[in-house]
């Protein structure tokens, strides 16, 4: 990697979303307790991720659901 390639926006723009990437799946095994997989072989890996983040995607909701964002500050005048 050139030196001068860490200082471009968009390069500041992966980081952020790897970093929000990166949260998930840390969230994904310290919280929801996806530490190992229990099930066998490929299918039973793609099933127990697909309810791990099924998991995880429905907490987000739910706090969406009781505390949603603020949507006058979204509208442009």
């Amino acid at each position: 990697m050139s030196p001068g390639l860490s200082k471009t926006p968009a390069y500041d723009q992966t980081r952020r979303d790897r970093k929000k990437v990166e949260m998930l799946f840390a969230h994904l095994k310290r919280i929801l307790r996806f530490d190992r997989l229990r099930l066998r072989g490929p299918a039973g890996a793609r099933f127990e991720f697909t309810l791990a983040a099924i998991a995880q995607n429905l907490r987000r909701f739910a706090k969406l659901a009781l505390h949603p964002p603020n949507t006058a500050a979204l509208c442009v005048a």
